[in-house]
């Protein structure tokens, strides 16, 4: 402000890649490198390998549009200045969408499954909600990880120690590893930020008897949980579902948490209580052509969007759609 005062501030990044956005382009950067263009570098607001919304634009507790609006503009301005093909802002909050639209960026819609804690005062009684086929089905799903012998704890990460972590890390490698990728992260990275951030890390392990044979790394906000890698040391029907899902809905449920995002994509949460919401991004590209090219494909991938949502609600396992 006219004082010097800092009243607002957008993070970017300048990639020469797509990777860890969860937001897919490959697409349009294949359209430029035919047309002879260069796609990267482009510019990115979000925060890496975190397909959760949250606030792009940093105006203080509450947003302040006309601030935010100018931060758009600014990054713009910077894109176009130093020749850059496009700015990219992935995952922001819903108040913040009309804002981008505002500057001319085309809004991008897809799909997460997530989970909303209606008040329950029990697991059960959040499968009450559920018709009676899925009902038995999800209790005879938990009922094979109980006869297995597996058990489970809920363990925030700062009171981990260093050999269970260890053990953690190495099951979400595994995981990793099987889909042919490497981790995104190192044991160091997941031991300073539990470190850092004590009230925020929660790691959720599955034991028989002594051993480790199945961890979910999460991370909770004020009145959120995000759940994030998982891994296992073999294979036992539902386990992957008692991990990351049950306990962490049971875990919302014992510590009056209103929302539970387990990550991007995967139908078969449906089945488990998870409900269909809209996620968003915003984009401008600094060809015309492709800037156009890309407002309509984004508007006609967005009523597709519309009516696979409409089809998922019609499709849980609810007696009847919840408030």
């Amino acid at each position: 402000d006219k004082t010097g005062q800092l009243v607002g501030a957008m993070p970017l990044y300048e990639k020469e890649h797509s990777w860890g956005e969860f937001v897919f382009d490959w697409g349009w950067a294949e359209g430029y490198r035919r047309a002879g263009l260069d796609y990267y570098p482009k510019l990115v607001s979000a925060v890496p390998f975190t397909p959760a919304p949250s606030s792009r634009f940093l105006t203080g507790d509450i947003l302040r549009p006309e601030i935010a609006r100018r931060l758009l503009q600014a990054a713009i301005d910077l894109a176009t200045s130093r020749q850059i093909s496009s700015l990219h802002v992935l995952f922001p909050t819903p108040e913040e969408t009309p804002l981008m639209q505002d500057v001319g960026m085309a809004l991008r819609k897809d799909c997460q499954f997530h989970w909303s804690n209606r008040d329950y005062g029990s697991f059960d009684e959040f499968l009450d909600c559920f018709n009676a086929a899925k009902r038995k089905k999800t209790r005879r799903e938990r009922r094979r990880i109980t006869e297995a012998g597996i058990r489970f704890r809920a363990i925030p990460g700062c009171e981990l120690d260093s050999g269970s972590w260890e053990r953690v890390y190495e099951l979400i490698s595994l995981t990793f590893v099987r889909r042919g990728s490497m981790p995104y992260f190192s044991l160091d990275f997941f031991l300073s930020i539990a470190g850092k951030l004590p009230e925020n890390v929660l790691v959720i392990v599955g034991e028989d008897g002594n051993e480790i044979v199945s961890a979910a790394i999460f991370f909770r906000g004020q009145n959120s949980l995000y759940g994030r890698y998982w891994g296992s040391s073999r294979y036992v029907s539902g386990l992957h579902f008692e991990t990351c899902y049950y306990q962490g809905i049971e875990y919302c449920i014992a510590n009056g948490l209103q929302h539970f995002e387990p990550g991007t994509q995967g139908e078969h949460k449906v089945a488990r209580g998870f409900e269909p919401v809209a996620t968003w991004s915003g984009h401008w590209l600094a060809h015309e052509g492709f800037n156009a090219a890309v407002a309509e494909f984004v508007a006609e991938e967005g009523l597709h969007v519309d009516r696979y949502i409409q089809d998922i609600r019609d499709r849980t396992p609810f007696r009847r759609n919840p408030p």
